[in-house]
């Protein structure tokens, strides 16, 4: 079995950081009101209920330094890592309940393709903010408890995860493009790799039940 770490513990340092000094007792109440999906998960960019929570214009101003964010959520259920993802900058994430990221480092992908072995578990408590760097692989976060799901909300520059642009291929990355600043790495056994992603993972399709 692999060992779910904290992100309080030092092994997240190279992965991201927690970010201190914000309130989220409105986000995470705000967020409570937006029903579970039936199964799976879902996610929206921004999401007009969290932008107008008060840590919404905090973020922009303090964590992303006065640049245009959105606000938005990833929420349902799920234990599969499925694939990899990443942007040229932070994620910032809160949950509601505890959580679980799946994470990697950019620099382990080797010739286009990352061996799952590579990839760590973190748990993310209930309503503290985390920062997962722009050199950080990951995906949909995973559930502690299947009845209780998860809901995270997922802060990014404005626009990131909407349609990609129109470009020809001229790079190894170009492949991994799936939407606009995000690049993608599929699993084989993904639904994403069955819509044409880029399958660049390569092991075992993790699930959170190989954790402990």
């Amino acid at each position: 079995m692999k060992k779910i770490y904290s992100v309080t513990d030092a092994e997240f340092r190279p992965y991201g950081k927690v970010l201190e000094g914000y309130e989220t007792a409105g986000l995470t109440e705000a967020m409570k009101q937006i029903a579970l999906p039936e199964q799976g998960t879902a996610y929206e960019p921004g999401i007009a209920a969290l932008e107008h929570v008060p840590i919404a214009k905090e973020l922009q101003d303090r964590a992303y330094g006065g640049m245009p964010i959105q606000l938005g959520m990833c929420w349902g259920r799920n234990t599969r890592l499925n694939c990899l993802e990443y942007h040229r900058d932070s994620e910032i994430n809160v949950g509601t309940e505890d959580f679980v990221l799946l994470l990697a480092k950019i620099e382990e992908i080797e010739n286009g393709v990352l061996d799952t072995e590579k990839v760590k578990a973190f748990r993310v408590p209930a309503g503290v903010v985390v920062e997962v760097y722009a050199t950080t692989l990951h995906y949909a976060p995973c559930h502690l408890s299947a009845k209780a799901g998860f809901r995270v909300a997922v802060a990014l520059p404005k626009g990131t995860n909407t349609d990609k642009p129109a470009l020809a291929t001229q790079n190894a990355e170009d492949k991994l493009l799936w939407a606009r600043n995000k690049w993608l790495l599929a699993h084989a056994d993904s639904v994403e790799a069955g819509l044409g992603a880029y399958v660049g993972l390569t092991g075992e399709n993790l699930d959170l039940e190989a954790f402990e």
